[in-house]
């Protein structure tokens, strides 16, 4: 880890004896963000981190937007589900696995006991009524857009999950949705037929008498839906969000949710046994509100295996107890002239650009922190970003004639005309201490270049 994420404050300074009045929070954190987590032996390392990642967790969820979100995409769900549905069934049918689509609701609702057979029921009642050959052009127009507005605010989540800067562009978001709308449904119900009629075959074969095949057939039956619901939550990971996840981090986050779908929804299934005091308060509502309720529950468990994914491909993030790295004035000096010496040096040794994501692992620093400096060092005229797909960067302009003071001039400076707050300063006073803070700062680098800075030792 660099210095930048070293020196941010820390919750419990680090003492050679701890005072005995610290209370038990005090002493956790000290013992959480005091030390690397890193460091040997191996498995305290290895305890350091799953600790952290469960504070993160718990933080994201408590103080964080992640609850928010969840809520958010309740109320985007209820408004886009019939709609969604009709577009999904209309592309199956095409497909003749439109059957499926039934059975999948039932699976999903289990949890909810007769409540969710009712609603599966009206849902399926609400799709056949719907015929999208006769909606016209605005009722089309209008479905689709339902449509998307769920894609789009899913996106949306999951890029602030992996706290992505920049989105995609409107091609790559247009064949995405495109892709979920047509592709994704064909392929997740043809998986789930194949697995039903595998199983239903197997079960009528000679061959499952015998007790390897029966073992088999009960293993299967028992971990055939959490793989299920574990891969197509990998799928959401690598698919959705606006930047390349590893196929690892993306299965340990799916198969952690998926345990946590099906324990939740065993609990859940337990509390609707004994519900009925809740559904004669609430009367023909207890139905919607049950409906939201499990909604809200899924779609968190989703975001807490996104998060779990994100941390485990960026652990630099664990280093924190907040939920961002956020620096200093001089360490944000400090991050420009490190990413613009390590590009600059990279440019001079003829080597490939670096990109956000190694220049990240490099410094040590996480790549939201970085991708604000690069935005910035571009934005003011000193970087140049590349036309690939994942974008490397360059300088705009020979090292030799870039001075450090005025790309320390820039970093200071810069969002000052977009901050709202006045750019002039009327007391005289104050004018003379910033002129003469420019003036030493000149002073001392005089004439460095990038090409200076990015050869020194």
């Amino acid at each position: 880890m660099s210095k930048i994420a070293q020196e941010q404050p820390s919750a419990c300074p680090v003492e050679p004896r701890m005072n005995q009045r610290q209370t038990v929070s005090e002493r956790l954190n000290a013992l959480l963000w005091d030390r690397p987590a890193a460091a040997p032996p191996r498995w305290q390392a290895g305890l350091i981190w799953l600790a952290r990642l469960i504070y993160a967790l718990l933080r994201d969820l408590t103080k964080g937007d992640l609850s928010l979100q969840a809520m958010g995409l309740v109320y985007t769900t209820l408004l886009s589900l019939v709609p969604l549905l009709a577009v999904s069934f209309s592309v199956l049918k095409g497909f003749g696995v439109h059957n499926q689509l039934e059975p999948f609701l039932l699976s999903a609702l289990e949890p909810l006991g007769e409540s969710g057979v009712e609603i599966v029921g009206r849902i399926i009642g609400f799709v056949d009524n719907m015929q999208v050959g006769v909606l016209g052009s605005v009722g089309l127009a209008t479905l689709m857009f339902t449509v998307i507005s769920l894609i789009q605010k899913i996106e949306q989540v999951f890029n602030s999950t992996w706290r992505v800067v920049e989105q995609r562009r409107f091609a790559q978001r247009f064949s995405l949705y495109l892709s979920v709308l047509l592709i994704g449904p064909v392929l997740f119900f043809s998986a789930v037929g194949l697995s039903a009629s595998l199983s239903s075959h197997l079960a009528g074969q000679p061959l499952i008498a015998t007790p390897a095949v029966t073992a088999l057939m009960e293993t299967f039956g028992q971990f055939g839906p959490y793989l299920m619901i574990s891969l197509n939550f990998a799928f959401f990971y690598m698919v959705i969000p606006s930047t390349r996840v590893r196929l690892r981090s993306a299965l340990i986050g799916a198969l952690v949710a998926g345990l946590l779908w099906e324990i939740v929804g065993d609990l859940f299934s337990a509390f609707m046994v004994g519900s009925t005091r809740f559904m004669a308060i609430y009367s023909s509502l207890a139905i919607l509100m049950l409906l939201m309720i499990w909604i809200h529950i899924g779609w968190s468990i989703l975001l807490i295996g996104a998060s779990i994914a994100f941390y485990h491909q960026h652990p630099e993030y664990l280093t924190t107890r907040t939920h961002d790295l956020r620096l200093s004035n001089r360490l944000r000096e400090r991050l420009a002239l490190m990413v613009a010496g390590q590009i600059a040096h990279r440019y001079a040794a003829g080597e490939p650009a670096w990109n956000c994501q190694t220049l990240s692992i490099v410094l040590g620093v996480p790549a939201a922190n970085t991708q604000k400096t690069l935005t910035m060092l571009e934005q003011s005229g000193f970087l140049l970003r590349t036309a690939d797909e994942d974008p490397g960067y360059v300088p705009a302009r020979a090292p030799e004639s870039i001075r450090i003071v005025d790309l320390l001039d820039a970093t200071r400076r810069f969002e000052e005309r977009d901050s709202g707050c006045p750019g002039t300063v009327s007391d005289a006073g104050v004018q003379q201490v910033e002129q003469d803070i420019e003036t030493a700062i000149a002073g001392a680098l005089k004439d460095m270049t990038l090409k200076d800075f990015a050869a020194a030792p």
